[in-house]
Formats: C-alpha cells, structure tokens, sequence
C-alpha cells in the first residue's frame, strides 16, 4: 500500500509499539538500533491508506521484529510528536506507540535495523538515542504501573 505520509497538512503519522516482556520478575523492553543514523528506539512506521493506527502498529511490529504474538495492554499507548525533516521540508511528525507484552517469541529484525536489545527500563533509559523515545519509554512504564497486566 502507498504510505499517506506526509500529509497535505504537513505532518507524517506513524504507529508503532513498546515492546516488553517479564524475565526474573524485571520488565524488559524491546529496543532496535535503526540502519539508517544507527539511533536506537522502537518498533514504528507510516501509516498507509486506509490503515487504523493500531493495523499500522502491528503491521510494523511484524515486519520490523517478527513478532507477531503480542497482547496489547487495554488503554495503554502514547503519542510522540516532534519536527522532521523530509525530502527537504519541515514537517510534524505524530507517532502512536501501543504497549504490547510479548510472550516467548524471538525477534528477527528486518533489513531497516542492526541490532535488537531487551533492556530494564534504565537499561533503555541509557541506550535510547533521543530524550522522546525516552520520554515515551518511561510514560509507558508509568501507564504500566497503573493497570494490571497480567
């Protein structure tokens, strides 16, 4: 499908997802180092036409992790956004990022990324290249500590 990003409007949404599992009672996240820039963060892409957010999530997750497995958490997601630059214009870029657990399924990156890492929520606060993907990181965590996930 062609890609609705950017808009008319000058702003680029995407959808992804924050990744984790449990393993000796701590909580670990999925973090991927991108080919291109070699920044680290999460699983995400444009929304095509005629996708919801949460299709273009899942879509992403699958393709960029192989994972396909995953229970999202009810009510839990987090919209980033921040300024890009794109074939030399300025845009906004608007990023919905579900929280999903993952359970026993290995990642198997796709050719957009070089590494995968599972990571404490310190761990990942210290990897993550931009200070959004952290932000996100930790109001996931913060949305995660409110509701029971089971």
């Amino acid at each position: 499908m062609k890609s609705t990003s950017p808009s008319g409007d000058g702003e680029e949404r995407a959808a992804g997802g924050v990744l984790f599992h449990d393993e000796d009672g701590r909580r670990l996240f999925l973090l991927l180092r991108h080919e291109q820039g070699g920044h680290w963060g999460f699983p995400k892409g444009r929304i095509e036409a005629g996708e919801s957010e949460l299709a273009a999530a899942m879509r992403e997750i699958r393709e960029e992790t192989g994972i396909s497995n995953i229970e999202l958490v009810d009510g839990v997601a987090v919209t980033s956004r921040y300024p890009i630059l794109r074939d030399g214009r300025s845009l906004l870029k608007t990023v919905t990022y579900f929280a999903a657990r993952v359970r026993g399924e290995p990642v198997a990156l796709s050719h957009e990324h070089t590494d995968a890492r599972w990571a404490t929520t310190a761990e990942a606060s210290r990897i993550l290249t931009h200070a959004e993907s952290r932000r996100v990181l930790h109001a996931v965590e913060s949305a995660l500590a409110s509701v029971r996930v089971v």
